[in-house]
């Protein structure tokens, strides 16, 4: 117990003072985060050692913000909803597969790797990209709407994507598993139309003495968010999209508008640990015995995915402001890669070298991601693109 309290009370310390130093140098606080956990992890101070444990904290982490994320939208119409999102994607994964078979003939990698490789490249961070449009007030915009229906759109390809990963591990490949992802997504959108027009959701009047209980309050919404979650998960979909889901329904339930005061703390303490847990895996002793390879793989999937997903917006008529300001934003491998990798290597898909390396990348880009955009976003602004 004193060990447990002694390590946290270390990370709080940590992150708190690198919280003020960004704060002073105008840097987003997830830098911090990360920061932390290399500083605390395995690799330096060894204040945190048992990494997986770490790791599942953190995913709580992401239902709860995508839980938040559904509370917050409003619903687009039919057309912003399905049609440009599943065009830009789409254009994402053809770039994406045609610039990791292009890359790897160049590296000599079989054709499982190019494909994992692409798997990275299509996978972005929702935590990342979509603290970066609340914090630019663009989450409710025609644009940033558009960003988040991407994101949703690959947690929807989560489920397809492990399916490959486990049939070539040799399991039992079953076509239930790749078609009841995709029904289930369309009753989704139908129960989306539904309601998107509807200011508030009727719920029986047993529930509303909820309004007056905090504490009721607190674990009915966790039960909620992580419900959700784990029902997504049990049918095939990503937690994030259930929880997503979720928010979507509460968010018009007025009885419930008390669930974003409540849960606030939970949010930002299980983003905070998400966040250590990628610095976490962040491998120092590879790092610096690979240096010239991970910081080139790390440098050509931010460019890459930057202009690739640039070129997605310019053909879908975007401003070339916003346009590469969307680049920027989706330049970054996700927390999906990361568990794409993680099976992969399970399955002895690819050796232990390229599993480090496409670890590292990706919690580098993570890490770099979020100056690369504050950089990207300046440009911008002052017009010097375009």
């Amino acid at each position: 117990m004193n060990t447990l309290l002694v390590s946290i009370a270390i990370l709080c310390l940590t992150t708190t003072g690198l919280i003020f130093l960004l704060k002073k140098l105008r840097q987003p606080y997830l830098i911090a985060y990360i920061i932390a956990g290399i500083l605390l992890g395995p690799y330096v101070l060894q204040v945190f050692t048992e990494t997986h444990q770490i790791e599942v904290i953190g995913e709580i982490g992401i239902l709860l913000l995508m839980f938040f994320l559904g509370m917050e939208i409003h619903i687009p119409n039919h057309h912003s909803l399905i049609v440009r999102p599943l065009i830009a994607q789409g254009c994402k994964i053809i770039l994406s597969f045609a610039f990791a078979f292009l890359a790897g003939y160049f590296l000599h990698l079989d054709v499982r790797s190019m494909v994992l490789m692409a798997f990275l490249f299509i996978f972005n961070s929702t935590a990342v990209v979509s603290e970066f449009l609340k914090k630019d007030r663009m989450l409710n915009t025609s644009f940033g709407m558009m960003i988040l229906n991407i994101l949703i759109i690959q947690d929807l390809l989560l489920a397809p994507v492990l399916t490959v990963l486990k049939a070539w591990k040799g399991e039992h490949f079953s076509l239930l598993t790749m078609v009841l992802p995709v029904i289930l997504c369309l009753l989704i959108f139908f129960l989306f139309r539904k309601i998107r027009n509807t200011q508030e959701i009727k719920i029986p009047k047993i529930f509303r003495g909820i309004e007056y209980d905090h504490d009721l309050q607190v674990f009915t919404g966790l039960l909620i968010c992580l419900g959700f979650g784990i029902l997504a998960e049990a049918i095939g979909l990503s937690g994030a999209l259930g929880s997503f889901l979720a928010g979507v329904l509460v968010g018009r339930i007025k009885l419930f508008s008390w669930l974003e005061h409540s849960l606030t703390p939970f949010k930002v303490f299980f983003i905070t640990v998400f966040f250590v847990s990628v610095g976490l895996r962040l491998d120092l002793a590879y790092l610096y015995e690979h240096y010239s390879l991970v910081i080139t793989g790390t440098l050509v999937v931010l460019i890459s995915n930057s202009v690739m997903s640039a070129l997605v917006f310019r053909l879908l008529q975007f401003d070339r402001k916003s346009s590469w300001y969307g680049g920027a934003l989706l330049a970054q491998t996700g927390e999906f890669g990361i568990l794409a990798l993680s099976v992969a290597y399970k399955a002895g898909i690819i050796p232990y070298d390229l599993f480090k390396a496409g670890l590292c990348i990706t919690c580098l880009s993570l890490l770099l991601s979020t100056i690369w955009i504050t950089v990207f976003k300046r440009i911008t602004d002052r017009k010097i693109v375009g």
